[in-house]
């Protein structure tokens, strides 16, 4: 039989089927070939053709002679077979929408899932491209054209059963907690804390859908879970790489059961709902990994909103390379942490990765002869090496009353964590000249600014010069996708943006950049996580002069400059030449100079 009559034929793919046609599009040897052929016979018939070619983990013979992994020969089939290939994302797909069209049964029988469902059609992944009973079917039933596409075999079967199982749950948990989606409009908003007829948060359809949802953001490597109430649905949202991606939306009754379920998780009042509240979750991820998530209520319009903020212990063990320090920043900073004594400040925006430079730093100075504390609110990492103290401001026990606390406890190293109003600021300096290492966070712009901030809260110079050790201003930037990044010269429309980028300062051009693609690594975004860049501010004899003579701010940035202090934009500027990142990436991020006052 011709491979042409094979196609037109109704039929499962054989093994050597799918073996010659790869040797026909010259992907395999020959000679290779041959051999697995003859060893066929240990071939069970119930296992996908591809999985068992994707087992012997051959290289494609044709540029760029990528390993023929499962998704390769998945897409490759696609071609072969004159169909589209479908990559199935499960953030990207309506579970409960495409499980209406058929049943789980059916779906198993014929080894199909419908993956997405539009007005005048529904598309259909298989792995077998000759199998056609089922399509007339299935399109006389949903009455609408039926688009058959090719997904990976190993995909198909781990959704098949995933899908249909959630679907299953938000289905059985709304038909039980129908009623609890009264009292939470705009309107109603005063009666939340009442104790509104709601259906048990414990129960096993609610349990599955967290559960699957914590799965996912930690597959997707997000950094925090939003979970939002709206008028009608609820939204589900990650926070992957930066940026926010909608991922699910679920019936009301069930949003209020999932937050009450994670608030029960978190030990947070349940019954309340008009105020916000914090609380946290250990947990572990399907690889057996510990993870924290911090979580934060906040009544709005239509409910609670809960955010899940997701840490992962290994960011504590990193080496500051792997954080995006370059090596003289590493020294440079090494120096400023390890002085006996004095301040060291962090600043940025929320969201820069202050927080885990800081743990990081902490990890590494963290030896059994020395006494680490913090003073934190809340605290974000639960880590044994460190005395950890939780700012609690209804009983008094603010930053500036918990320093107090420590200088009582024989520390060597404080970490405090944001300096926020005077009174903080003058216990930290007080700590500092009673012979202590203080490290904490500013929230400004740039180094140079957390400087003149402190001297508005009312800091003595004098006190400022005689303490601060140095200063690091901190970004975080996406990184390239190493899969997929192409390089190219210097585009048109690139040449202004960077010049736009380096304007004022002096930087090389740079006669080679990287772009993003997009592929199955990146979720096609281009990027694949994130680094930061950091503008550091050592302490020298001139820069301590200007600040006891209460100088302006722009001398204090010239004179930095001056001394070596590499700004933000630079920083950036040398990731973009090194190939980790774009240009419109750092003119996102870090701020022009113009803005910096």
């Amino acid at each position: 039989m011709s491979a042409a009559d094979s196609k037109d034929k109704e039929h499962r793919l054989s093994l050597t089927e799918v073996v010659e046609a790869l040797l026909t599009d010259g992907l395999i040897e020959p000679t290779i070939a041959a051999v697995f052929l003859k060893e066929r016979r240990y071939f069970r018939g119930d296992i996908h053709p591809l999985k068992v070619i994707a087992e012997q983990r051959w290289k494609s013979l044709l540029p760029p002679h990528k390993a023929l992994d499962l998704d390769l020969l998945s897409e490759w089939l696609a071609g072969w077979s004159g169909l589209g290939y479908f990559h199935i994302d499960p953030l990207k797909v309506n579970f409960a929408g495409v499980t209406d069209v058929m049943s789980n049964a059916y779906a198993t029988r014929f080894r199909i899932l419908p993956v997405d469902v539009r007005p005048n059609e529904v598309v259909i992944a298989t792995a077998e491209p000759f199998e056609r009973a089922w399509e007339v079917e299935i399109a006389q039933i949903v009455r609408r054209d039926i688009r058959r596409v090719i997904a990976n075999p190993d995909d198909i079967a781990q959704y098949q059963v995933e899908f249909y199982n959630l679907a299953k749950s938000i289905k059985g948990a709304q038909a039980k907690g129908d009623v609890a989606a009264t009292g939470t409009n705009f309107e109603q908003l005063v009666e939340l804390g009442k104790s509104n007829k709601q259906f048990d948060a414990n129960d096993q359809h609610i349990v599955r859908i967290v559960d699957w949802i914590w799965q996912y953001a930690f597959e997707q490597r997000a950094s925090d879970i939003h979970v939002e109430p709206r008028r009608e649905v609820g939204i589900v949202r990650f926070r992957i790489d930066g940026v926010l991606h909608q991922v699910y939306q679920i019936p009301m009754s069930v949003l209020n059961a999932m937050t009450s379920r994670i608030k029960i998780l978190g030990r947070m009042d349940v019954v309340e709902k008009r105020r916000p509240q914090d609380g946290r979750i250990k947990t572990r991820m399907s690889n057996g990994d510990e993870v924290e998530l911090r979580l934060a209520t906040l009544p709005t319009a239509f409910g609670e909103k809960l955010v899940m903020r997701i840490f992962d212990p290994d960011v504590l063990v990193r080496d500051f390379s792997e954080l995006g320090f370059g090596d003289s920043e590493a020294t440079t900073w090494r120096g400023m942490t390890t002085q006996p004594n004095g301040i060291v400040l962090v600043t940025g925006p929320t969201g820069s990765g202050k927080t885990v430079t800081l743990y990081s730093t902490l990890k590494h100075l963290a030896t059994p002869e020395v006494n680490v504390c913090t003073l934190e609110d809340p605290i974000e990492m639960v880590e044994p090496a460190f005395n950890q103290v939780q700012v609690v401001h209804e009983i008094g026990m603010g930053f500036a009353e918990g320093i107090r606390a420590l200088m009582r406890q024989d520390p060597d190293i404080i970490m405090v964590g944001e300096i926020r109003d005077l009174a903080t600021a003058e216990m930290a300096i007080q700590a500092a000249l009673t012979g202590h290492l203080v490290l904490s966070t500013l929230h400004t712009n740039d180094a140079p600014s957390a400087i003149t901030r402190l001297l508005d809260l009312g800091v003595a110079p004098y006190l400022l010069s005689a303490t601060v050790i140095g200063v690091m201003a901190q970004r975080l930037i996406r990184t390239l996708c190493p899969h997929c990044k192409k390089p190219g010269g210097m585009r048109a429309e690139d040449e202004q943006a960077w010049s736009d980028l380096v304007a004022p300062y002096k930087a090389n051009r740079p006669t080679q950049l990287y772009y993003p693609v997009g592929c199955l690594e990146c979720r096609n975004t281009g990027y694949m996580g994130r680094i930061g860049i950091y503008e550091l501010m050592p302490m020298n004899l001139e820069l301590k002069r200007l600040v006891s003579a209460r100088a302006e701010l722009t001398a204090l940035r010239t004179q930095a400059q001056k001394d070596g202090m590499r700004p933000l934009r630079i920083a950036g500027a040398r990731k973009v030449a090194a190939g980790l990142t774009t240009i419109q990436e750092i003119l996102k991020v870090a701020p022009p100079a113009d803005d910096l006052g």
